[in-house]
C-alpha cells in the first residue's frame, strides 16, 4: 500500500467515524425529545442507531455527555445567529432600536433555523422544549444562552427607558415562556383550533409571535 492509498483509507475512516457520531447524536437527540434525559438509555440510542452498546463509550463517557453534545451541537449554531442578528440589528438601529425591532431579530432568526432545517432542527427545537425546566437542561440553558439573552435585553433597556430592569426581565420571562411552549409542538394548539392552527406551522408563529410578545412590552407595569 502506498502512501496515498494509506491516507485515503485513513480519511475514509475517520470519515466514517465522523457519519457513527452524526447517526449517534441524531438518534439520541429524538429520544431525548421524546423522553428526556432520564427516560433515554444508551443502549436505547445503539439500538435506534443499530450499533453495538460498547460502541457508545468509544464517543461517550456516558449519558450525560451524550446529553450535553446532542445540546451544543445545535445550540451553537442558533446562539451563533442569533448573536450576529442582534449585533446587526443594533447597528443599524444606533441610539433609536425598538422593542418590535429587537425581537424580531432575537425570535425570527431562530424560527428560520427550524423552519429550513427541516426535521432534525425540529426534533432539537422539541429537546429543548422538553429539557429547559429540568435541572440538567437549565445548566446547559445558562450556558449556552445567557450571552444572547443579554444582548437582548441591553437592546430592550435601550428601546424602553422608562420602564424598570425588573419589568424588561420579567417580559424576556414570558417570551422565552411563549417560545418554549411553541417548540415543544405538543399538538394543544391543533385540536384547540380545530384544525387552523398547527403546531409545526412555524411560519405562521414567525409572523404572529415578535409583534405579539413586543405590544406586552410597552404594556409592562413598572
Amino acid at each position: 500500500m502506498d502512501g496515498s492509498t494509506a491516507k485515503r483509507v485513513r480519511r475514509t475512516k475517520a470519515e466514517q467515524r465522523a457519519e457513527t457520531l452524526e447517526q449517534i447524536l441524531d438518534a439520541a437527540e429524538l429520544l431525548f425529545s421524546k423522553n428526556g434525559l432520564h427516560g433515554v438509555t444508551l443502549g436505547d440510542v445503539a439500538a435506534a442507531v443499530g450499533v453495538q452498546r460498547t460502541l457508545m463509550h468509544y464517543y461517550f463517557a456516558d449519558k450525560l455527555s451524550l446529553f450535553e453534545a446532542v445540546f451544543a451541537r445545535r445550540a451553537a449554531i442558533t446562539a451563533g445567529r442569533r448573536i450576529e442578528a442582534l449585533d446587526r440589528y443594533a447597528a443599524e438601529a444606533g441610539d433609536s432600536p425598538t422593542v418590535a425591532g429587537a425581537l424580531h431579530a432575537f425570535l425570527d432568526t431562530d424560527l428560520d433555523l427550524y423552519i429550513q432545517g427541516g426535521e432534525l432542527w425540529m426534533n432539537w427545537a422539541t429537546f429543548c422544549a422538553r429539557v429547559s425546566n429540568t435541572p440538567e437542561g437549565a445548566v446547559l440553558m445558562d450556558e449556552h444562552f445567557d450571552p444572547v439573552v443579554l444582548k437582548l435585553v441591553a437592546l430592550l433597556k435601550k428601546a424602553l427607558p422608562e420602564k424598570s430592569e425588573a419589568a424588561i426581565f420579567w417580559g424576556y420571562n414570558f417570551v422565552t415562556g411563549a417560545l418554549i411552549n411553541v417548540l415543544a409542538r405538543s399538538g394543544r394548539i391543533d385540536r384547540l383550533s380545530g384544525g387552523l392552527c398547527h403546531s409545526d406551522d412555524f411560519e405562521a408563529v414567525k409572523k404572529q409571535i415578535a409583534d405579539f410578545m413586543a405590544a406586552g412590552f410597552l404594556a409592562l407595569k413598572d
